[in-house]
Order: C-alpha cells, then sequence, then structure tokens
C-alpha cells in the first residue's frame, strides 16, 4: 500500500549540536519541496505501480522519502548506490530526505518507483517550479535566452563490426538460457543453440585490425561476420516458433528478447551490407547505432573538438535568474531556427505575457523570426545575422541594447556547462526513450531547484 509519509521526527532536537549542520541554501530547498501540488504529481505516478497500489498489500516507501531521495541524487549527480550510502551515512540527509531514523530504502527499490515516473510528469513539476520562483520574485520571465545543447546516449563508438558481434552475443546468451528452459520439452536439435559470440568476436577482430589488410580483407571479414550474425538470426526464429507454441509464461521473457533484438539485428545486417559491400550511402535516420539504446541520433554541430555525437538535441530556453523554462528533446537533427517561435509560444504560455527579450545565437536568425518575434510582443530581439552584412545591419547590432543583449545570451553557454557537469546531463545514465527524458527532465529540476535554494538562501 502506497503511504505518504513517515511519522515526523526532528533528527536535530535528539543530537545537540546539528542544528546549523544543514546548509542555507539546502533548508531553501526543503521548503519548496514541502509544496502539496509537487507532492502530489508525484505520488499519481507511483500510485500506477499496480492496481491496488493506494489499497493493498504491506507499506511501500513513503511518497515523500521518493520524491526528495531522487532529487538529492540529482543534484549531486550520484548514482543510486551512492544515493542510499549517503543518506544512510548523513543525518542531515536523513532529515531533508524525511528517513529520519527508518531504514534507507534500497537503491533497487528507488530505482524502480524512480521508472515509474512519466517525462510528462517531470515538465509539470518543472512547470510548478517556476510559478513558485515567480512568487518568491526570484524571476519574473522578461528576458529569454535559447540555445541547443547536446545529451549523449550510453553506448560505444557504434561501428557496424560492433554492432553485429553484439547481437550475436545477445542472441547467443537468449539461446542459451532458452535451452536450460526448454530444450529437452521442445525436442529441438542441439545445433539450434548454438551460440556463436566467439566466432563474432574473432571477426570483429580482425576487423578493427583491417588497416594493415587492405579493403579486400576487410571485406572478407565482413562477409564472414555477416554469415555468423545470419546463422544466429536463423536459429533464433527457429527457437521462438517453437517457444510461442507453448503455454508456460516461464519463456515470456525469452520471447519478449527475441522480439526486440531480432529486427533490430537483420536491421545492423542490411545496413552492413549497403554500407561494407554494396559502398552505399545510408542514410541517417535509417541506421541502427546501438542495439541496446536504438532511439539514439547522430549529432553533427560542427564542433572541432567533437564532430560527431551520438545521442539527443536538447533545446532550452532560459529566463533570468538561472532558471530553465523549458526544455526539449528532440528527434532526428533539426534545425535550430524551426525552435524559436514555439519557445516564445510555450513561454507566453508559462508565464502569462511574452518574453521582453529574447536571445539565440546566428543559427536561428532570419529575417522571419525576427519579425514574428515582434509580432508576438517581444520589444528587444536579439538574433545576430551570419554572414556578410549589410550597413544597416551592422549599425543594427552596434546598438548598445544589442551587444548588452548579445552578451547576456552569452551566459546560456555557462548555465549548459553548470548542468552537463554537476548535473549529469553531458551523458544519460537512464535506458529507453521514456528514460532519456526522465534523465534530461530530473537534470533541469535539479538545477531549478539549486537556483532556488540559493536565491531563498541569499
Amino acid at each position: 500500500m502506497l503511504i505518504d509519509k513517515y511519522e515526523a521526527d526532528n533528527i536535530f532536537e535528539k543530537v545537540p549540536g546539528l542544528t546549523l549542520k544543514m546548509s542555507p541554501k539546502l533548508a531553501a530547498i526543503d521548503r519548496v519541496l514541502d509544496d502539496d501540488e509537487l507532492y502530489g504529481m508525484i505520488r499519481h505516478d507511483l500510485a500506477q505501480r499496480r492496481p491496488k497500489t493506494r489499497s493493498a498489500g504491506r507499506h511501500s516507501t513513503p511518497v515523500e522519502v521518493i520524491l526528495r531521495m531522487l532529487a538529492v541524487r540529482h543534484l549531486y549527480a550520484w548514482s543510486y548506490e551512492v544515493t542510499e550510502q549517503e543518506v544512510s551515512d548523513s543525518l542531515v540527509l536523513r532529515q531533508f530526505c524525511r528517513v529520519y531514523f527508518q531504514s534507507v530504502p534500497d537503491h533497487t527499490t528507488l530505482c524502480k518507483w524512480a521508472r515509474l515516473i512519466q517525462p510528462e510528469t517531470l515538465t509539470a513539476f518543472n512547470e510548478r517550479l517556476l510559478e513558485l520562483a515567480v512568487e518568491s520574485k526570484l524571476t519574473r520571465g522578461r528576458k529569454l535566452r535559447m540555445d541547443g545543447m547536446v545529451v549523449e546516449s550510453n553506448i560505444h563508438h557504434p561501428t557496424d563490426s560492433s554492432l553485429l558481434a553484439d547481437g550475436v552475443r545477445v542472441l547467443g546468451r537468449t539461446l542459451t538460457r532458452a535451452r536450460q528452459w526448454c530444450g529437452a520439452p521442445l525436442d529441438l536439435p542441439p545445433r539450434l543453440f548454438r551460440n556463436r559470440t566467439r566466432s563474432a568476436k574473432k571477426a570483429a577482430r580482425q576487423i578493427s585490425k583491417g588497416s594493415r589488410q587492405g579493403k579486400a580483407a576487410i571485406q572478407a571479414h565482413y562477409r564472414h561476420l555477416l554469415e555468423v550474425a545470419q546463422a544466429s538470426v536463423k536459429q533464433a526464429h527457429q527457437v521462438l516458433q517453437a517457444l510461442q507454441t507453448q503455454a508456460q509464461t516461464e519463456g515470456q521473457r525469452l520471447i519478449d528478447t527475441f522480439h526486440t533484438f531480432l529486427p533490430l539485428l537483420e536491421q545492423v545486417i542490411d545496413q552492413t551490407r549497403r554500407r561494407i559491400l554494396a559502398n552505399e550511402e545510408v542514410p541517417a535516420a535509417e541506421k541502427v547505432l546501438s542495439l541496446f539504446e536504438p532511439h539514439t541520433d547522430i549529432i553533427r554541430r560542427g564542433k572541432v573538438n567533437k564532430p560527431t555525437e551520438f545521442g539527443h538535441k536538447v533545446w532550452l530556453g532560459e529566463v533570468e535568474g538561472g532558471f530553465i523554462a523549458q526544455h526539449h528533446v528532440l528527434q532526428g537533427n533539426p534545425a535550430d531556427d524551426q525552435q524559436w517561435l514555439p519557445t516564445l509560444d510555450q513561454h507566453r504560455d508559462c508565464f502569462g505575457h511574452p518574453p521582453w527579450q529574447a536571445s539565440a545565437d546566428r543559427g536561428v536568425h532570419s529575417a522571419d523570426n525576427e519579425q514574428r518575434a515582434q509580432d508576438r510582443g517581444v520589444k528587444r530581439v536579439i538574433l545576430p545575422q551570419p554572414g556578410k552584412k549589410t550597413a544597416a545591419r551592422r549599425q543594427h547590432e552596434r546598438q548598445r541594447w544589442f551587444w548588452r543583449g548579445r552578451r547576456f545570451h552569452a551566459g546560456v553557454e555557462g548555465r549548459i556547462s553548470v548542468i552537463s557537469r554537476k548535473h549529469g546531463l553531458d551523458r544519460c545514465r537512464d535506458k529507453g526513450w521514456q528514460g532519456f527524458q526522465r534523465w534530461v527532465g530530473w537534470g533541469v529540476i535539479a538545477n531549478n531547484l539549486t537556483m532556488m535554494g540559493k536565491g531563498q538562501a541569499g
């Protein structure tokens, strides 16, 4: 049964001398998380775990504890294991997380609860934080600066050979489990359960050394690796067909694994044939970059130190006070200028008025974007024009208000640096598309909680 909180118990009253141990910033965040609306959003998602989670079963970890431990995790960019350990060892964090002298939930328990929270809930959570920031007069939403960043997926650098080897490895271990569970009842020949992982790894190693062997030798090794992968796929299809004829529920996890990875490996086989053997250019949208994070996109932004990134572009809208008012996880690699008007519209919906000043990089500039922003009520539009400029345009951008707006806009790069280093938005550690959006949402919330703590402790 889902419970709300433990009975209140002030640790500081029992341990003299600890009253001043909680920092003013953490104490301010503690007061913010007492908001009933924030609590209600998280409780609604956690209540969806089982049909009778609200009313039946043993007592769960309290909703209040889950919310605050997840906030602590992302405030300090800890793992679930480190979060459990740090909260257990710190009286201050026990008080902050409302655990008191109860047992701290295990990291696996916390992880299972965290997966229930939906990305849409975190977006609404962040909007409520902005309302509280406006009520506290920490921001008014008068200045808006926008920029994009890339959050990388937690994958290795993708190559066709490594993807094929990964696919054979996953199918091989699944076939081994299928043989242990249902080899005799299904009366299938042992050859169908052969694990070809070692052959695939050997071929992949030969390909990695191919720069010294020539193109013909590399293609020969690829043909061999493709044969190994195709043989594994054929075995998996036959075992899957046999599994689906059984009524036992124990084999459902094996069936789900086959259904997940077989189409992906077949797509990798197809793209390898086209790229390596047929010398065909495969569009980025048709490529598989990871069998475990298939949602990953190829992002090319022209960065000298990192020309190609693998993850998703995230578009941010930051207002004065350091608060990130908007975040959008984008699919593919859309142009930045497409995000200008939707961001302005959402800002108006959030704050009830358009920003007095809006700025972005030169990649967003267009005469249409400038005019339509002014039509929406933006008084100062800071969009520097790329390339060669007319004398009138140069004069426009030399105005004092324009270059002061450019100086304000430069701060968004610092904000991106902070949330990447401090709140873990350099690389997503959660799995799947939903997990990716959830990770970004918590990172933005952690930043805004930090800014509210600084502002109120101030």
